[in-house]
């Protein structure tokens, strides 16, 4: 997942919005720490479960091109208006600046921007992984053209 994550994070830019969907342990935190390396941010990708949000500077020592907001709606699910609860975490003040990764966002954040990328993780019995790319407008489909041609090792 991490070296998945840093393919596409390679091919992301600033204003990028990533909506994650997976069960628990499907590899959602893994993904983004692979983008975090694509990216070239500032120190370790990190679950922000109980902090909700965290941002990620870039590095520019490791050609860091864009922030990456980290957030995580899973405890947001239970709340009685969860788009009021991702209303105050002021993700729209970022999202044009930065590359935004919601865990656990679907049906939250896509009205944040005009475009975004659902990323749907399955975990199979043998822990493997099938990650589905779902663009929702813009001009996704020509830029995840390089990773639907890639294969991983093993």
């Amino acid at each position: 997942m991490r070296e998945f994550g840093e393919r596409l994070g390679r091919l992301l830019r600033a204003g990028d919005l990533l909506v994650l969907t997976g069960p628990l342990g499907a590899g959602k935190t893994a993904l983004t720490q692979g983008i975090g390396a694509g990216l070239g941010v500032l120190g370790d990708v990190t679950s922000p479960t109980f902090v909700i949000a965290r941002v990620h500077r870039p590095d520019p020592g490791r050609g860091g091109r864009v922030p990456l907001v980290h957030a995580d709606a899973y405890r947001l699910g239970d709340a009685p208006d969860p788009r009021a609860e991702i209303d105050d975490l002021d993700l729209d003040a970022s999202v044009d600046d930065a590359v935004t990764v919601v865990e656990w966002g679907e049906g939250m954040v896509e009205q944040l921007v005009d475009a975004h990328l659902r990323v749907r993780i399955e975990r199979r019995d043998d822990e493997t992984r099938v990650v589905e790319l779902l663009p929702a407008g813009g001009d996704w489909a020509e830029r995840l053209a390089p990773l639907r041609r890639s294969t991983l090792p093993g």
